[in-house]
């Protein structure tokens, strides 16, 4: 069930799947379905992701100069900084399938 119209020409083309994995501003994109452009979601997605991973790695930093202080810390430090970094790339993805919009991929090196 395609629900996502494509910035080129306007016919809906992208699941919420296709539209998450279809990346930021920063990525090459994915084509259109129907007319092989390259998508990507907007610059709220790349911000998006940037203070996320930001302030996640920050977490973990914080973890890992805090995780002798105390025995609980000590003993689920890995697993804490697992779970952070599993989440720098599942929650950009699904924010990216419902909240941003698709526009043109302007990367000059995605059209060669």
């Amino acid at each position: 069930m395609s629900i996502y119209t494509c910035p080129h020409c306007g016919e809906k083309t992208f699941t919420p799947i296709k539209k998450a994995v279809s990346g930021t501003m920063k990525s090459k994109g994915k084509p259109c379905p129907k007319c092989g452009k390259l998508c990507v979601n907007g610059k709220g997605a790349t911000v998006f992701e940037a203070v996320y991973c930001l302030i996640a790695f920050a977490f973990i930093v914080v973890i890992y100069l805090n995780g002798l202080k105390s025995e609980w810390m000590f003993t689920h430090e890995m697993p804490m900084c697992i779970c952070l970094l599993a989440s720098m790339y599942v929650v950009p993805r699904i924010v990216n399938a419902f909240c941003f919009r698709l526009v043109q991929s302007i990367r000059l090196d995605a059209y060669k």
